[in-house]
């Protein structure tokens, strides 16, 4: 027995606790903790690690009693945290930046490597990460290959080094899911990202100037900005082989449409899109578009509402990522305390967008 130990009651070791602490039963978190001797740790009852033999377990009531007897709080399971949920979430948050980092060096992970890493088994966290983000861990995992692939692409690099890079097995697996998650082939995606076939135009709007620009398949960048030099340098650097076309008789309505709805913001913005994301992304963009004018949503609840209520950060992050201001209105989306937030064009323009659309929605509900 440790010389601490009795400084601080040791429960009885009930074969009920006992009963708990090998199924690993959530629902005994927070009556009590047990110890281990021969490790000098004590856990929750949930916790996810081998079990220490029996005649070395000791139980407590609290985690300070542990403590009290000379037990530090093992790092995996967290007895101090608020709950085995937060545990849970720290260990999805994990697998996320290990599938990140997997991808960003061209190596697959295994659900049962993350497993083994969170120090879950596989099943449970397969439930909890899709609870989560949304995902499963292979679709996650793929999001983020595809997303690495982009990222090679919009460097310049040829097609074949890019899907290598981006840790596809071969060509054929980058294609076959490459028009669902990218909108369209490695090679069309990287003609687009450099600006072949796109063209463009500015014009100034009431709060500031918009360029807008375009595919033949529509539009597929609309961004904001107060002045209008600084927006093209910005936009030619990542679309060098984009064309200005004052003239051009799509771009020009469309930019019409988009001053008419910056003055008088009643009706949605309506233009034809084509733009590029993840699956996930795609989802948190098809929940805006069904926002009306006049109308707010927090994250929170936007997350819910796409059926991944714990992806709070991904949809901000899908929200940020929103390549055409205005036809997607992510300026629609606040936070859960009503603040503004973030808004990639400016917060000033955001509140203001927020305020016209409020007093064109009073006028109309207004109007005979």
């Amino acid at each position: 027995m440790k010389k601490n130990e009795r400084k601080s009651p040791v429960l009885p070791a009930t074969a009920a606790r006992w009963a708990a602490v090998e199924a690993r039963d959530r629902g005994a978190d927070g009556r009590f903790v047990f110890a281990v001797r021969t490790t000098g740790v004590y856990c929750r009852p949930s916790c996810p690690s081998r079990r220490a033999r029996r005649e070395n377990v000791r139980f407590y009531a609290t985690c300070d009693a542990a403590e009290a007897a000379g037990f530090r709080a093992c790092r995996r399971c967290a007895p101090r945290a608020g709950s085995a949920d937060r545990a849970l979430a720290e260990a999805v948050a994990a697998a996320c930046r290990r599938l990140d980092a997997a991808a960003g060096e061209g190596r697959r992970v295994t659900l049962d490597e993350l497993a083994r890493a969170c120090g879950y088994s596989a099943a449970h966290l397969h439930r909890a990460f899709r609870r989560s983000t949304g995902l499963t861990p292979h679709a996650y995992a793929e999001a983020a290959r595809y997303e690495r692939l982009r990222a090679e692409l919009a460097r310049g690099r040829p097609v074949l080094d890019a899907i290598a890079e981006a840790g596809f097995g071969s060509p054929s697996r980058a294609y076959a899911g490459a028009r669902r998650v990218l909108g369209g082939t490695p090679a069309s995606l990287r003609a687009r990202l450099a600006g072949a076939g796109v063209r463009y135009a500015l014009r100034r709007t009431a709060l500031g100037h918009a360029l807008l620009a375009a595919t033949d398949a529509g539009v597929c960048a609309l961004v904001l900005g107060d002045d209008a030099r600084d927006l093209e340098a910005r936009f030619r650097a990542t679309h060098p082989q984009a064309v200005r076309r004052g003239r051009d008789p799509v771009l020009v309505d469309a930019l019409r449409k988009v001053v008419a709805f910056v003055a008088e913001p009643v009706a949605a913005l309506r233009l034809p899109l084509d733009v590029a994301g993840t699956a996930f992304q795609r989802r948190v963009w098809q929940a805006l578009l069904a926002l009306p004018a006049g109308a707010t949503t927090s994250y929170a609840a936007l997350a819910a509402k796409i059926g991944a209520p714990r992806a709070v950060r991904a949809v901000a992050g899908a929200c940020a990522a929103n390549p055409v201001a205005l036809a997607i209105p992510c300026h629609r989306v606040v936070a859960r305390d009503g603040s503004l937030a973030g808004y990639r064009w400016g917060v000033a323009r955001k509140a203001a967008l927020l305020e016209r659309e409020r007093a064109s929605a009073q006028r109309e509900g207004g109007s005979p």
